[in-house]
């Protein structure tokens, strides 16, 4: 008897030659067809979570143009449960475990989450710091308490370990595993991150460096799923990345500004070097910083560990 195995995969059954042209369309020879399968996917995402922004706008009004914590961390909640519930639903229809999706619940996945912090909070600095060398930033003084500052930084912690969850997933969780299964791992991988990067658009402030910035970014992301297997480095360095950029260096994020910063930074030239309205990552230096956070991943991890179940 055959056993399935990495050196085995799962033997595709063979198209039914008497199935008509629509059949074929939407079935294929895995089920249906993953365009299909992603397609239901958004549909109900997007259903879920325009159910509680309609919600969330009638508690709490209209989204402001400074985040608060409390306020990113209610909403990030809400997207979460949106993703995560109809991919839920998919695995149990699809006959595959939760794991398949990236997010392995298991203690050895706690390194990667740890390095991806570390890696994050690191690249980050390093951006502000080439800015700065161009003069273009000074970070101004601290301007919370010891206890104030405590308090936020636990706070936007929690918000933006939520965002690296929410956004990992949604874009390279069961997004990314069910295009793969159509068109291969990295073309499904451009697609989503220039579709990532393209929704960055609609933030104030925002402006096609940064959003070319933030794709290139979530490309890197999902080289460190197809290098580590998993989602949680993603996790951690998408975390800690807005973390340092939102909270503790208080510059701007996509065009956003946090409330109870640790800094006053201040911006001066070129906004091709500051990255004006949108922050560091519509800086041209971000490019350099993609290019080593590739680097650092290649060198962590040098083995492919993803792998189509």
């Amino acid at each position: 008897m055959n056993e399935q195995g990495p050196n085995n995969p799962p033997v595709r059954s063979q198209a039914d030659p008497n199935q008509s042209t629509v059949t074929r369309i939407f079935i294929g020879d895995r089920g249906l067809r993953s365009g299909w399968r992603l397609f239901l996917y958004i549909v109900a995402v997007v259903l879920l979570e325009s159910l509680f922004l309609t919600i969330l706008r009638r508690v709490l009004g209209h989204s402001p143009q400074v985040e608060t914590p409390g306020r990113s961390i209610l909403g990030e909640t809400l997207l979460l449960v949106a993703a995560v519930v109809p991919a839920l639903v998919a695995a149990r229809f699809e006959h595959r475990p939760w794991s398949t999706y990236g997010l392995r619940l298991r203690r050895q996945e706690a390194p990667k989450l740890l390095t991806g912090l570390a890696v994050g909070f690191v690249a980050l600095s390093a951006l502000l710091f080439l800015i700065h060398l161009f003069h273009g930033l000074s970070l101004g003084p601290i301007a919370l308490s010891g206890a104030q500052a405590i308090h936020f930084a636990v706070l936007w912690a929690i918000a933006f370990l939520l965002v690296g969850i929410t956004e990992e997933f949604l874009f390279r969780g069961y997004s990314l595993f069910t295009l793969a299964d159509g068109i291969g791992f990295w073309a499904a991988a451009v697609v989503l991150s220039t579709f990532f990067g393209a929704i960055h658009l609609q933030n104030i402030g925002e402006d096609w460096i940064g959003a070319l910035g933030t794709a290139a970014i979530s490309l890197v992301f999902a080289f460190s799923l197809w290098r580590t297997g998993s989602l949680w480095f993603a996790v951690g360095l998408h975390a800690s990345w807005d973390w340092a950029e939102s909270y503790f260096y208080g510059v701007p994020d996509s065009g956003y500004k946090a409330a109870g910063t640790l800094f006053t930074p201040r911006f001066a030239g070129s906004r091709w070097i500051t990255g004006g309205s949108v922050g560091p990552e519509g800086s041209i230096l971000a490019f350099v910083i993609v290019l080593a956070m590739a680097l650092s991943i290649h060198l962590l991890y040098p083995k492919r560990q993803w792998q189509r179940e």
